[in-house]
């Protein structure tokens, strides 16, 4: 549907009184509107809780998680019942989740066009997908303003060929219906206009999955790009989603492609009842609903599946379980999870889709990309004791040049020497971070450590090959180099994961009501081992958890569940005074229990993002494994070698310096 010729235009400002104003049918110009909001994730787009809907009920929801100052402006309904048609907002807009229920409820709400200075890859590629035109041309502005007749091609501006054909098809799903009635054998692998020279270990695999198809025949740093998958996963908060977009485009009936290769995970909603997010807002019976939908399509065309525990929890996180069970080196794997990039650590191209994006991959076996740059990530050094894989994410999270946007869109090449002293375990929380730090995907290249690890979790006698490595003169956008023995442990403040700093630069003491451990990036074997050395500790000093902190523990995966039984963790972490939870998303995704419920409780999480209510309302500082767990012991965020310090080098007992 066209733009009208005098669109309203909602700017997502910082000032909350120019918010106020113009929901009060003020209008406002850029000039006026300014500053814009930069950074507006997925989760302020549409909260947690809105992913229940997958209809028409979406449009009453945009932007209503969305933070301006220290107030929520836009309510339910504000948005389409203004009748605003286009949005326009700073950089990095929608960054976080690949949920595609965010550029959803803006379309269904009214919203045909939105303008940022910049876009995370998986929104935008979304938005294309579903037909939501999206520009970072602010000069569209005044002219809008002004009444002017604007063409689909200027809209459109300087994109892709691909992105451009699968606009101008009015969306993805219609794109691949005409690719389907047009190719006999889809996907084909042919020769393709590649470019010459060194590579690096991702463009390699990139190149031996690739699939000419209209749009995409030429193969450049940005141009868009069609691959071959070789595994796709979906997970219940959207299986109901795409099943109703299948339908909707090829009818009741249609068969999947190469369905062995589809996996199905329930890893979200399986602690619903005890969500306060779900519970306050009375939607557990939708969320049974969108279980409902993703068992029916599950049965119906036979996909593999993992889902919930008899009593609560799952089998585990979908993308977790991709590295344990399922990934390999030198495959694709896309998942509807924006921490899909988690499976690079096993050196393969992982990365996050969006339902529509999934919806084409689950027909016709290929997904789309743009072909992106590389950005090298030179690990030197080693890593000082105490000192975890989540520290150095932190550390590059508060980089200026990452900040500023470097590695946007980008594969993120880790490597250097001190990747060789990194468990696999350890490297996936640098490649899940990925999606915090704005790349495309993050990437280790195989080595011996990869080699062990398939054989320990998986019995696999895995041979590395020739190819797999990166050439040596392979183009890279730009390298950013991290003597990880200067790093020390990081915190990261409330509303971004950039907002890192080393602990011994915090100048004020944080008390702490919540402490969390676990979600895929903390959930591992490798976390649980921290979690243990930090609470043996204490229980051999005869402390336990502060009292005014309650301690959640939850495991990634059932296996990592059943080798905490194996090392004899759990009596352990019982007596200490934590709450074990089975494998599931939980509170990362303000899905189950260590989500806040009041605005001023403060959480320490080892999870991977604390936007605005991600974690429920209240403040979430972020954090590593140990710190995690040794700030639960003092009752305020510490380190756990600062916690040893104070009690070996003071008089009295820990109890009463901690707990007093």
């Amino acid at each position: 549907m066209p733009l009208s010729r005098n669109p309203k235009l909602l700017f997502l400002s910082n000032d909350p009184l120019k918010m106020s104003r113009q929901l009060g049918a003020q209008a406002l110009t850029l000039e006026q509107a300014a500053p814009l909001r930069d950074d507006i994730s997925t989760d302020e787009i549409t909260p947690i809780p809105v992913l229940a809907y997958f209809d028409n009920r979406l449009a009453s929801y945009p932007y209503v998680g969305l933070k301006t100052g220290a107030v929520l402006p836009i309510g339910k309904d504000d948005v389409v019942s203004r009748g605003y048609e286009v949005t326009v907002a700073g950089k990095r807009y929608g960054k976080g989740s690949s949920r595609e229920h965010s550029p959803l409820a803006e379309k269904k709400a009214g919203i045909r066009l939105v303008i940022a200075e910049s876009f995370e890859r998986i929104y935008r590629q979304n938005a294309d997908n579903i037909g939501l035109l999206t520009s970072t041309d602010l000069s569209l502005v005044p002219r809008l303003l002004a009444g002017e007749d604007i063409p689909l091609s200027e809209l459109i501006g300087s994109r892709d060929t691909l992105s451009t054909a699968i606009l101008k098809s009015g969306g993805l799903l219609n794109y691949g219906r005409d690719h389907l009635s047009n190719e006999t054998d889809l996907p084909a692998e042919c020769s393709l206009d590649l470019p010459a020279g060194p590579l690096t270990f991702a463009e390699k695999i990139i190149h031996r999955h690739l699939i000419k198809a209209r749009g995409a025949e030429h193969v450049d740093y940005g141009s868009g790009i069609l691959m071959r998958a070789d595994w796709r996963f979906i997970h219940e908060y959207y299986t109901g989603l795409c099943a109703h977009l299948l339908h909707d485009c090829f009818g009741e009936t249609f068969e999947l492609h190469k369905p062995q290769s589809i996996l199905a995970f329930e890893d979200h909603l399986s602690y619903k009842r005890r969500s306060p997010a779900h519970l306050g807002q009375n939607l557990v019976g939708e969320l049974d609903g969108l279980s409902r939908a993703h068992r029916d399509f599950v049965q119906r065309h036979g996909i593999k599946a993992h889902g919930y525990l008899p009593a609560e929890g799952s089998e585990g996180i979908s993308h977790a379980m991709m590295a344990e069970t399922y990934a390999l080196p030198g495959q694709v794997v896309v998942g509807t999870d924006s921490h899909t990039p988690h499976s690079g650590a096993l050196g393969c191209l992982a990365f996050g889709v969006g339902t529509t994006d999934m919806a084409n991959a689950f027909m016709t076996g290929s997904v789309r990309a743009v072909y992106p740059q590389s950005l090298r990530i030179l690990l030197q050094g080693r890593l000082a004791a105490g000192v975890t894989a989540k520290d150095l994410v932190l550390a590059l999270l508060s980089d200026s040049r990452i900040k500023a946007g470097l590695g946007v869109g980008k594969i993120f090449e880790f490597s250097g020497p001190a990747v060789a002293y990194l468990s696999t375990d350890e490297r996936t929380t640098l490649t899940n971070m990925t999606a915090e730090l704005g790349g495309f995907t993050g990437i280790v290249v195989p080595d011996q450590e990869t080699v062990r690890f398939l054989k320990e979790r998986r019995d696999i006698d895995f041979e590395l090959e020739s190819w797999m490595s990166s050439d040596p003169g392979a183009v890279y956008a730009d390298t950013i180099e991290l003597d990880c023995g200067e790093v020390l442990p990081m915190i990261a403040s409330p509303g971004d994961p950039g907002n890192g700093c080393s602990l011994t630069d915090m100048t004020e003491r944080v008390r702490v009501d919540i402490a969390y451990g676990g979600s895929c990036t903390a959930g591992k074997r490798d976390d649980f081992d921290h979690y243990f050395d930090v609470i043996n500790w204490a229980l051999e000093q005869g402390l336990t958890c502060h009292p005014d902190v309650k301690l959640f523990l939850q495991f990634g995966t059932v296996d990592v569940r059943e080798y905490c039984e194996q090392k004899n963790y759990l009596s352990a972490f019982r007596r200490f005074g934590a709450e074990l939870l089975q494998p599931a998303c939980g509170a990362c995704a303000n899905c189950g229990p260590g989500s806040s419920v009041d605005k001023d409780q403060v959480t320490v999480s080892a999870i991977n993002r604390n936007f605005p209510g991600r974690s429920g309302p209240g403040q979430v500082w972020l954090a590593s494994p140990p710190t995690v767990v040794a700030s639960a012991v003092a009752g305020y965020i510490t380190s756990f070698s600062a916690l040893r310090t104070r009690h070996e080098t003071r008089d009295m007992g820990i109890a009463e310096v901690c707990h007093g």
